[in-house]
């Protein structure tokens, strides 16, 4: 039995479950009124507070760095670039970092907020499908067998290898005459994920100089990352975005089961369908960019529906901020605390991102709804 499920009760139906954890979900105390002008206006305020904490983030991330900057010279480059050693780090390091930090939290939000709903489990991430391993099969094929070096030149094969990965769970999970039920996807997720984990593996082992270059991509990172690999990214962020938050209303009928939507005109095979894509879309390309970055898209979307509720509209807007918050965050943490180095934000995500995910284990009630 996975972790948060609501038991079964000797003559208790699966529907009856679902209705308990409904009722013990609306008991349970929440950070904003549920419904009503007023909690419209506060989620509205969040938003806001949100945007200023996502410019606040961004602000010293350019500022703080290996290299010290006083705050007033960096304020003044960031708008009037003189061509100046303080300018180059400035606007060629710092502001791609930035703006990359920005798409990937993005990307890795909004794909673990459609994770759980699609799955609708609350332990979901974008893993879960083999997206991640996908990325780094890419990767050790790119490295392996082509030669490739560059990150520019990773993102393309990372994002293949996510498409091929996303395609074959698909597959598996809707094979026969049976559709992709969450349950099936996830099947299909955890036997394509051991079959690239071994794959991976396998050719690093017999490849001792593959092995040297990818564990510097493989540990999730934003440094070292220009204009050029934001730019290759940016077109399938931006494609995802739109269908994940098109998707939104939809997500709110298939949380109620696949029965409910149905009954409610709902393309369940559609939904998910056009859910796997912006999934595939959006945590490829942050994998494919930024190397595995893990506990994002676990855990924010948690947060946003502990903040506003189970409206999947508003969980994925939240998301869609909180998480970039977060990373960026945790990216100029890891500047601060190796200094004069820097932890690579992978392992500062990982370190803040465990005891999270002990906590969400132990949790009585850890509910969709």
């Amino acid at each position: 039995m996975s972790c948060g499920t609501p038991e079964l009760t000797p003559g208790e139906s699966s529907l009856s479950v679902e209705a308990r954890a409904v009722s013990e979900e609306q008991a349970a105390p929440a950070a904003l009124p549920r419904t009503g002008r007023g909690a419209t206006a506060l989620r509205g305020t969040g938003l806001l507070v949100l945007l200023g904490a996502l410019v606040v983030v961004a602000l010293l991330s350019v500022w703080v760095g290996t290299r010290g900057i006083p705050f007033t010279a960096t304020w003044s480059v960031l708008w009037n670039p003189d061509g100046s050693e303080t300018s180059i780090i400035i606007h060629d390091y710092r502001i791609p970092r930035t703006l990359l930090g920005l798409l990937v939290g993005m990307a890795l939000g909004l794909s673990g907020a459609l994770m759980q709903a699609l799955t609708r489990n609350p332990l979901a991430d974008p893993g879960m499908l083999g997206i991640s391993l996908g990325a780094s099969a890419g990767v050790v094929v790119a490295i392996a067998f082509l030669g490739v070096g560059s990150v520019l030149g990773y993102v393309w094969f990372a994002f293949l290898g996510t498409a091929v990965a996303s395609v074959a769970v698909y597959l598996l999970g809707s094979s026969g005459r049976k559709l992709a039920t969450p349950e099936r996807l996830v099947v299909a997720g955890a036997a394509v994920t051991a079959v690239l984990y071994a794959f991976n593996w396998a050719v690093l082992l017999l490849n001792p100089r593959a092995f040297d270059q990818f564990r510097f991509w493989t540990v999730g990172s934003l440094s070292g990352r220009y204009f050029d690999v934001v730019w290759v990214i940016l077109p399938f962020v931006a494609v995802g975005l739109l269908i994940a938050l098109v998707l939104a209303p939809a997500l709110n009928a298939l949380a109620m089961g696949d029965q409910v939507g149905r009954a409610l005109g709902l393309n369940v095979g559609r939904t998910r369908a056009l859910g796997a894509v912006a999934v595939m879309l959006l945590c490829g390309a942050a994998t494919a960019a930024a190397g595995p970055i893990g506990f994002v898209g676990l855990a924010v979307p948690h947060v946003a529906r502990f903040v506003v509720g189970p409206d999947q509209r508003w969980v994925l807007t939240y998301s869609m901020l909180l998480a970039p918050v977060m990373l960026i965050g945790a990216d100029v943490l890891g500047r601060v605390l190796g200094a004069p180095g820097e932890l690579q934000v992978g392992i500062v995500t990982a370190v803040l991102g465990a005891p999270l995910f002990i906590a969400l284990c132990r949790r009585r009630k850890l509910v969709m709804l």
